[in-house]
């Protein structure tokens, strides 16, 4: 692997976007500590650090992640991703309803620049919305539990310069993805993501091993470590397993000229959702609290603090487990479309063998998807506990727990992405690939 990485960089135009990427990737760190106007930083940092070791498990778990702390930092890149991302499933849940957007993605090239462009539109809007929520929530005192002062000037001037600058950092974060898409490696928006986890791991690692005194804390932070290489490998294994359905295609006469009669594959993975149904679950749970927040006297609102905020209760537990098994089963099947592919199958003359065209295809396909999805669902639910169970076990450790849930799905699936894309450049150049 490291010739293969030391051939990726003796390559002149490789180099060039792996560097690319780099500088990228550098400006982005910068812009996720550089706080927004009107905020006491003294205070910030005083109240983040705490906040990372104090009881609000599952309270910014998807959003402070995605952001690499920068959340919890008040910085220009505070919001992330996580505008975007949800933009994105947004205007994909859309597609299936709404027949213009369909229509759109079903144009090509042109379609899905459209589709692009409205989503870049949405994902402004969400960042207003959200920049909005957790300013005002600061300006309350409200964003940190027990954290008072974090804004100089309450007035509404410097809170809207602090809104607005939240929403042009998720319009610059959008930009640098793009750059990375069209002149970097990987996709862009993955690769930032990919980025601010990985920079919480030291972090959050050292302050497990502190949680414990003396060596009972190296012997936790090892522990940690191993756990979480087997949970990776078993991440690793769970994402490539695909269960290949074999489709054939019937020979034709085209002139002189015999056409058809290959063997292709419908691959069909385990964990067809990806990450989405944690994403799904985790910014449901968010909403009880915002209303326990901002309505602390209001109905149910004792209850909701006491059983939905500490990530490590039972009762949380148990609704986020049932939330990722719903969400998986409702976003596979939105995102694959028995019915479609049975047509188009039978349209071009394909079909499953021992299995007749049309509807058996059909019913044979949703019956195979939904074996598929239990299991996976399953994944998605316990992978995502790692975390809170981590937290329950391990008193003042942190919340953003390293080697778990969202974090090791993403690595995972941008990590072997972005070497399949490097691998196939170095393979065009007659080098050896990563994977080999």
């Amino acid at each position: 692997m490291l010739t293969a990485f030391a051939g990726a960089f003796r390559t002149p135009d490789l180099r060039k976007k792996l560097l690319f990427t780099l500088a990228i990737i550098v400006i982005y760190r910068i812009g996720s500590v550089i706080p927004v106007p009107n905020v006491n930083v003294g205070t910030l940092h005083t109240c983040a650090s705490s906040a990372q070791t104090g009881s609000q498990a599952g309270l910014y778990s998807v959003l402070s992640l995605m952001s690499g702390g920068a959340l919890l930092q008040l910085a220009i890149f505070a919001l992330g991703i996580m505008p975007y991302i949800t933009a994105s499933i947004i205007l994909q849940l859309l597609t299936v309803v709404i027949p213009r957007l369909e229509a759109l993605k079903k144009e090509g090239q042109s379609g899905t620049q459209k589709i692009t462009q409205y989503t870049r539109y949405l994902t402004l809007v969400l960042a207003v919305l959200q920049s909005t929520v957790f300013v005002t929530l600061a300006r309350n005192d409200q964003l940190i539990q027990n954290c008072t002062g974090l804004v100089h000037d309450k007035s509404i001037f410097p809170i809207i310069v602090m809104i607005l600058t939240m929403t042009a950092g998720t319009g610059v974060i959008m930009w640098l993805g793009e750059l990375i898409t069209e002149r970097g490696v990987g996709n862009g928006m993955s690769v930032l993501i990919f980025t601010q986890i990985c920079a919480t791991f030291p972090q959050a690692l050292w302050q497990i091993k502190q949680s414990r005194p003396g060596s009972q804390g190296w012997v936790i932070f090892l522990l940690v470590i191993a756990i979480g290489l087997a949970v990776m490998l078993g991440v690793i294994f769970i994402e490539q397993s695909q269960r290949r359905i074999p489709v054939q295609y019937a020979k034709k006469m085209v002139g002189r000229r015999v056409l058809g009669g290959t063997t292709t594959y419908i691959p069909l993975k385990v964990n067809q959702a990806g990450v989405i149904p944690v994403i799904f679950a985790s910014s449901l749970l968010y909403i009880p609290y915002l209303y326990a927040q901002f309505r602390p006297n209001g109905w149910g609102a004792s209850w909701i603090q006491g059983h939905l905020v500490k990530g490590d209760h039972p009762i949380y537990m148990a609704i986020f487990f049932a939330l990722i098994i719903f969400f998986a089963y409702f976003y596979v099947s939105i995102t694959f479309n028995p019915q479609e592919v049975a047509d188009n199958m039978k349209k071009y003359g394909g079909f499953i063998p021992g299995i007749r065209a049309g509807k058996p295809t059909e019913d044979y396909l949703g019956y195979v998807l939904n074996r598929l999805t239990f299991p996976g669902s399953l994944y998605l639910g316990l992978i995502a506990l790692i975390p809170m169970i981590a937290i329950a076990f391990l008193s003042g450790a942190n919340q953003n727990f390293p080697f778990g849930g969202t974090s090791i799905l993403i690595i995972v699936g941008v990590g072997l992405d972005t070497v399949k894309q490097i691998e196939s450049q170095l393979q065009q150049r007659n080098y050896e690939g990563f994977l080999r």
